[in-house]
């Protein structure tokens, strides 16, 4: 990898051969929720039922779902369609080191239930089974510990009085528009992730619209629905009942095009009517693209 140089950040390096459009991007919408593109779709997850059936036959407590496919179906695309993995701060793109991916962890299923971030790097040897045995382990743990990190530190600033909150929230944004967040609290926060994780089929929730935050860099949230039966339309004109779930993505248009975004969606989409394919390493070439 190549040193880094002056103007890169601690997490990426600076993208210095943009085209015109896309460097004047971040001055004409320096805010991240102004440059979002929503995309709600329907996924047919009939096969990738059926193989997390066959592959949690007899298996342990790390039984995969298919949340965790989607985490490896994602991450294949973001490895093979790197453009996915870069962010807009301070009005610069920046190339994302690592490719990272963030959800909430509920500690319960309650109403007043605390909620925890979590926030995992992707490896390159990485598999549908060594994502299920990491999430469900990592997961398990947050669960059992007190508030730590990112976390403790939210439950701390939100106890102080509202001027001295106001006074630090300001300075955390300035932190954060040069790139200066102390590694700690970046790390553990899902808005410095590649891609923001909502699975709200866990919760029995249909998937929603879901903005980015201005603060952070991730530039891609995606929310996940429940699992439902729905008739839908063959090649052939033959009506077919299939296993579904919505799914919601919304883009920070200015760190790619709209033809870079459709062609990165379909891989997904092929990743999951092959659900095979997620078992293979991540660093495998795959032809999936048109």
């Amino acid at each position: 990898m190549e040193k880094k140089r002056f103007g890169d950040r601690r997490d990426g390096r600076r993208v210095r051969d943009l085209d015109g459009m896309h460097a004047v991007m971040p001055h004409l919408m320096p805010k991240r929720a102004d440059a979002e593109v929503y995309l709600s779709a329907k996924m047919d997850v009939t096969a990738a039922l059926a193989y997390l059936e066959e592959k949690n036959a007899g298996a342990g407590e790390a039984r995969a779902t298919l949340f965790h496919c989607f985490l490896m179906a994602v991450a294949k695309t973001v490895w093979m369609r790197p453009l996915l993995n870069r962010f807009v701060s301070g009005r610069r793109v920046y190339q994302r080191d690592e490719i990272t991916l963030g959800f909430v962890v509920k500690r319960r299923f309650e109403d007043h239930s605390e909620e925890s971030l979590m926030v995992t790097a992707v490896r390159e040897d990485w598999t549908l089974s060594q994502v299920t045995e990491l999430v469900t382990g990592k997961s398990g743990r947050v669960r059992e510990q007190a508030s730590f990190g990112v976390d403790g530190a939210l439950n701390a600033v939100g106890r102080l009085p509202r001027w001295l909150t106001m006074f630090i929230v300001w300075g955390y944004r300035t932190l954060d528009f040069f790139g200066r967040v102390p590694r700690a609290l970046a790390a553990e926060d899902p808005n410095y992730a590649t891609v923001f994780f909502s699975n709200l089929g866990s919760i029995q929730s249909p998937a929603v619209y879901h903005h980015l935050n201005n603060h952070g860099t991730n530039s891609i949230m995606v929310t996940i629905g429940t699992i439902h039966k729905e008739e839908l339309l063959q090649a052939d004109g033959s009506r077919v009942v299939r296993d579904v779930v919505d799914v919601g993505v919304t883009l920070d248009e200015r760190i790619a095009d709209g033809f870079y975004f459709g062609r990165s969606w379909k891989i997904v989409q092929r990743l999951l009517a092959h659900p095979e394919l997620l078992d293979r390493p991540l660093k495998e070439e795959m032809d999936l693209a048109d």
